[in-house]
């Protein structure tokens, strides 16, 4: 078995797999190649018909799925991770005994960013909801079926709709995506013309449902299997004549371990059901910012040991660099520690 065919979670501490469990790792490992969008969106629809979902017992192996996806192929996971994380949310939902919509066989994706100049805003009239506005960042629009979208009502509090992408009032911006990483997953505007819209869950729910925080986890996995797919590049590179290469190898093992640790304990909390309210918000922000952490280090170890060679004559090492450098930007750096400072503060006591 060579490096790049285990799981991202590695065997040293990889626990079994419990016999009645399908193993999410296998499923991830034989199909998702670097592949087209809509192969990588088949395995997603799979991977979700197994249960994948967070805080039911299996959020490791949903985690180590996503990882392992990532350390192939961060493209693939760019797509995998929102389509489990929707159908995580609209069960969420059904179990709350709130307004859902059914997953189907269809694939989804979450658009949940806020701003822009014209951010969309539900209207509520004749019985049905619509959307009108424009909502950034709306990854892979062009070939989802569904999306969960995030909207503001006329009271000002937020909510979330299910929407049929293949409406006609619905409006994909494809010209706007420059990016040199992730190019096969374009993440521009979309502009919804009074959509109709079904509601999922209530007002303020979808922010405050103990899974939010998860969802945020299952993202810092993808970004621990993209760091773990380039230490594995380092690690063959290594000889012991280059003592320099080797010392990076270390930092780098170091990096990788403690990021690995902390996603295994905290889907052990997930799962344990103490990572809700404020201690998995707590949790998510803590584990976000280690994987991150962990992840830029390590993409600059391995360039300062290994040069410029792989950067530009190795396309897949130069692929999975720049899908990694714009994947973590989804964690806003200082930004996102302010608000864990703040989180630490608001807890009253020394947590170390």
């Amino acid at each position: 078995m060579s490096t790049s065919d285990h799981s991202a979670f590695g065997a040293i501490s990889l626990l079994p797999l419990r016999p009645d469990s399908p193993s999410l790792r296998a499923e991830v490992v034989l199909q998702a190649r670097p592949t087209a969008v809509d192969s990588a969106l088949a395995v997603a629809r799979k991977l979700a018909a197994t249960g994948a979902l967070p805080g039911v017992g299996s959020t490791r192996e949903l985690w180590e799925a996503l990882a392992t996806a990532a350390s192939i192929d961060l493209g693939a996971a760019r797509a995998i991770e929102p389509h489990l994380d929707a159908v995580a949310i609209l069960e969420q939902a059904r179990q709350a005994d709130l307004p859902t919509a059914d997953a189907g066989d269809e694939t989804w994706g979450v658009f949940a960013s806020e701003g822009g100049d014209h951010p969309v805003i539900a209207v509520r009239g004749s019985g049905r909801w619509t959307l009108k506005g424009t909502k950034q960042w709306c990854s892979l629009a062009a070939s989802l079926d569904s999306a969960l979208v995030s909207a503001t009502r006329d009271d000002g509090r937020r909510m979330l709709f299910a929407v049929d992408l293949h409406a006609e009032r619905v409006r994909v911006a494809t010209s706007d995506w420059h990016a040199r990483g992730l190019t096969e997953i374009p993440s521009g505007p979309v502009r919804f013309d009074a959509v109709a819209a079904r509601p999922v869950g209530d007002a303020g729910w979808y922010l405050d449902r103990p899974g939010f925080s998860w969802g945020g986890i299952g993202v810092a996995a993808c970004w621990y299997g993209g760091a773990v797919a380039l230490g594995r590049s380092l690690y063959e590179a290594a000889d012991r004549d280059r003592p320099l290469v080797l010392m990076h190898l270390g930092a780098v093992d170091e990096l990788l371990q403690g990021a690995r640790r902390a996603l295994q304990e905290a889907a052990v909390m997930v799962d344990a059901g103490t990572a809700v309210g404020a201690d998995g918000r707590l949790l998510a922000k803590r584990v976000r910012a280690t994987v991150a952490r962990a992840a830029e280090e390590v993409l600059q170890r391995v360039g300062h040991a290994l040069g410029p060679a792989p950067l530009a004559l190795d396309g897949v090492h130069a692929k999975r660099v720049a899908d990694l450098q714009l994947y973590l930007r989804q964690h806003h750096a200082e930004r996102d520690q302010q608000s864990l400072g703040s989180s630490v503060l608001d807890a009253g006591l020394a947590p170390w």
